[in-house]
């Protein structure tokens, strides 16, 4: 639920990955990182495991993109009245795109009544829920194994390229070629952000919702996610030979371990530290989800957002020699995403935390001040929640109330 695979973007990362292996309410230390793998060779469908167990009809899908990766995608087609009375009509769809590091699942551990992807299908939309290349649901790939390096070889960059136009693809498809409502989570805005800044799926799409949006990292409050990822451009080498980012393998422990060893760092509450002072987490939500081991990202991800706190600008991967960059992009220095280049007629609603240290509240006014201020203003929605953090997002007791019903509306409008 949290993240939430993500701008703020390597803290996000490493919140979510400490999200998920820390507990909220016990000072967990950093030994938490120590723990059992999970078997990803006998993975349950999401929709057994969270979906139909409460009701629902639900649809197991897979999408293939361009690259070669195997995608889990869920549909959750209707909601739970119209099973119980075989009422059937054409629906607006729409694609609930989690964070880094966490997968579809994450969505699903609030109840029925507090969770967003059935909130919408109950509010008669057809609802979409992909998982992001590497996570256990997700694991496939025409030609590669995901134990191989070359498997790993990604950043949120081939999220932009290949992964999402392919979700739009289908999705538009399978529905008939209606145009779909986005709304996604932390790294789930970073790739929107990113889509439409490149023209991807401006034509398929009918409205974005973007929840904890993260663009830009360079105000990010928290101590420890700025050490994480200057640790990361400066020892990084000693992730060489690891391409894939689990925070259970050894190396990963030892370099997480390494970076709360260093002073003045106060790691006994990771979860509190990397994703600010959230107010309103669901106990019962939060601790389902502190059972969930974090799901796999790619090294070259991490190095990515690491690259974007340190820079303080939304570039394309930095290969750091130059003879790669010019290989990979016909200049020496990897290009900017010019989010300026997002269509001005796009609806777009916003919805962003006073006390979020990753999608920090100067990084968000930046973003709306550089890139939004000519919007039509009858397609900007902006939400301030003065006391809300990254995770409420996902976990608050009151986000349906606060949150969703707005995004439902926004949603439903005659756009």
């Amino acid at each position: 639920m949290i993240f939430l695979g993500l701008m703020n973007i390597v803290a996000l990362t490493l919140c979510i990955i400490v999200l998920a292996t820390c507990n909220h309410q016990a000072h967990a230390s950093s030994h938490v990182f120590l723990g059992k793998k999970n078997d990803k060779s006998s993975v349950e469908g999401l929709c057994a495991s969270a979906v139909t167990i409460h009701g629902y009809k639900c649809e197991e899908h897979e999408v293939i993109t361009k690259d070669g990766y195997i995608l889990s995608i869920q549909r959750i087609p209707e909601g739970r009245s119209e099973v119980k009375s075989n009422v059937t009509k054409k629906k607006e769809p729409v694609i609930v795109q989690h964070g880094v590091a966490v997968d579809g699942a994450t969505w699903f551990l609030n109840s029925p009544k507090q969770n967003l992807p059935m909130i919408l299908a109950d509010n008669g939309f057809d609802v979409w829920i992909p998982n992001t290349r590497g996570t256990k649901f997700s694991r496939k790939h025409t030609s590669l194994d995901s134990s191989s390096k070359k498997y790993w070889e990604w950043s949120w960059d081939e999220l932009v390229t290949y992964e999402t136009p392919a979700i739009f693809d289908f999705v538009s498809k399978q529905t008939g070629g209606q145009k779909i409502h986005y709304v996604g989570h932390s790294m789930g805005t970073l790739t929107a952000l990113a889509s439409l800044a490149e023209g991807k799926w401006v034509n398929q799409v009918k409205s974005v919702a973007l929840l904890s949006p993260i663009a830009y990292l360079s105000q990010m409050r928290t101590i420890l996610g700025q050490v994480a990822a200057r640790s990361l451009l400066s020892e990084g080498y000693t992730l060489l030979g690891i391409s894939e980012f689990d925070v259970k393998a050894t190396p990963i422990v030892d370099f997480i371990k390494g970076i709360c060893a260093q002073p003045g760092l106060n790691c006994n509450d990771l979860f509190t530290a990397l994703t600010g002072e959230n107010c309103c987490l669901d106990p019962s939500a939060f601790n389902q989800f502190v059972k969930v081991e974090p799901q796999p990202t790619s090294v070259r991800n991490m190095f990515h957002l690491a690259q974007n706190v340190r820079n303080g600008v939304l570039t394309k991967f930095d290969f750091m020699l130059p003879h790669l960059n010019f290989w990979h992009y016909r200049r020496l220095t990897p290009p900017i995403y010019n989010l300026s280049n997002i269509p001005k007629n796009v609806p777009i609603f916003m919805s962003y935390g006073g006390s979020d240290a990753l999608s920090d509240v100067a990084d968000v006014k930046r973003l709306l001040n550089e890139h939004f201020q000519n919007h039509d203003a009858n397609k900007l929605s902006v939400q301030f929640i003065e006391n809300y953090a990254h995770a409420d997002y996902m976990f608050g007791v009151n986000a349906n109330d606060l949150v969703y019903n707005n995004v439902t509306s926004f949603f439903k409008r005659k756009w």
